[in-house]
């Protein structure tokens, strides 16, 4: 099902807002005397809050992209109408023209958009064209001189192409990022999952041994006591067999996800293959170079190193090496590929928010953009404490991390933690 482009109620509060403004341009020009055909203007007053009063009344519960482009149109028309009766181009309210399309080019898509423009730059020509003139209270008539008029309607029309493809760019990008990472929570969330799946394990196993004990126990009794009963030899063979086995299968998964620190913290060179591996089927040779202390599992940090590297892999012409260490009391990794390198004009905005297109204008792989998933995998490394650096190397390009020791090392000597207790 297609997303609802704009909520009913947004936009007949919107209409509201515009009858509001008419009705008061109408007041005040009656005020200053101004001459025109009133009872038209305000019948298509009328007529939009006619229309705002009936979707009040039978609101849809959603709205299509071909409903709000519908009254979108309808405002414009109506818009249109007033225009070309009261001065045409020469009204200085025409700039509203611009409301319905600039709303149409954040809520819909590009085609419905320029549709509503055209027919924005049509109405607009028609209403300078043959429009109703305006008089003052003297009943000399107010106009404007034919290369004004002309210069007001082309700034209209530019308007109208302007204020659309910047509302249309702008809500592009927050919908890229917004989706980018709504992404990244939920790969997030997965991996806290994995993480803390083990420990629930362990603690199943950890309780559920009793009782499957117990079971043991009373079907070797019951299996003495009925000795004399061969037809019922088979089945306490097998209910002994089922919980050898289910006693056999908890101990390999306790062993597999005891929630120990092995959960939590693990060697250096462990975490960068675990970020490798979905990249290292892929043709490119990922090379890993690390030596260096026990750091903290972090589902953050091995996801945005994830991220790092397949973006060194998708522009790496035959190999990326991985090389970490520690220096001090910092650790240093380093992830380098050998491809074509960051374009210059590209390296003072890798990392913001932005998508900044593919790295180079020819690249090894289908890339869509570096900029989103650079800008994500730095903002979680640098929550870890981590200092990112992007630059190119020879050749290629690289991204250098430097992390505190206190804030990445994992203190592997502490008690391992109690394991939660379940309840029948």
């Amino acid at each position: 099902m297609q997303a609802e482009p704009i909520r009913a109620s947004t936009l007949i509060l919107l209409r509201w807002m515009a009858i509001a403004g008419q009705t008061g341009a109408l007041m005040g020009a009656l005020v200053l005397g101004v001459q025109f055909e009133v009872v038209p203007v305000a019948l298509l007053i009328a007529a939009a809050a006619v229309l705002n009063l009936w979707l009040l009344r039978n609101r849809p519960q959603r709205m299509s992209p071909r409903a709000v482009l519908g009254q979108l149109g309808f405002d414009l028309m109506q818009l249109s109408a007033l225009l070309a009766m009261t001065g045409g181009i020469a009204n200085p309210f025409a700039l509203l023209v611009l409301a319905p399309v600039t709303v149409s080019a954040t809520v819909l898509d590009r085609r419905r958009t320029v549709a509503l423009g055209l027919l924005a730059v049509v109405l607009m020509t028609l209403a300078a064209l043959f429009s109703w003139p305006l008089r003052d209270a003297a009943g000399v008539q107010l106009q404007m001189p034919p290369l004004l008029a002309l210069g007001h309607w082309l700034a209209i029309v530019i308007g109208i192409g302007f204020f659309a493809l910047y509302a249309d760019r702008v809500t592009a990008e927050i919908s890229v990022t917004t989706n980018a990472l709504f992404a990244t929570q939920l790969a997030l969330a997965r991996e806290h999952r994995l993480q803390h799946l083990g420990g629930v394990v362990a603690a199943a196993a950890h309780e559920m041994g009793t009782p499957l004990g117990t079971i043991k126990l009373i079907a070797a009794e019951l299996e003495d006591e009925l000795a004399d009963r061969p037809e019922l030899a088979a089945d306490l063979a097998t209910l002994r067999q089922s919980a050898d086995r289910c006693a056999a299968t908890l101990r390999s998964m306790g062993r597999a996800g005891k929630d120990d620190l092995l959960l939590h913290a693990a060697p250096l060179r462990i975490i960068l293959e675990e970020a490798a591996e979905p990249h290292k089927r892929r043709g490119i040779a990922i090379v890993i170079e690390a030596e260096g202390p026990d750091i903290r599992r972090d589902p953050g940090v091995i996801h945005a190193l994830r991220n790092l590297i397949q973006n060194a892999v998708d522009y790496a012409a035959s190999r990326v090496i991985i090389h970490a260490g520690q220096q001090a009391e910092a650790l240093a990794l380093t992830i380098r590929d050998d491809g074509p390198g960051f374009p210059a004009a590209l390296l003072p905005r890798l990392g913001e928010g932005y998508p900044v297109g593919p790295r180079s204008l020819s690249p090894r792989k289908d890339g869509e953009g570096m900029g989103l998933g650079l800008f994500i995998a730095r903002s979680l490394l640098e929550r870890s404490g981590a200092v990112v650096t992007f630059e190119n190397a020879a050749p290629g390009a690289q991204v250098v991390l430097t992390w505190p020791l206190d804030r990445i090392r994992a203190d592997t000597r502490q008690a391992l933690g109690e394991n939660p207790e379940f309840t029948a």
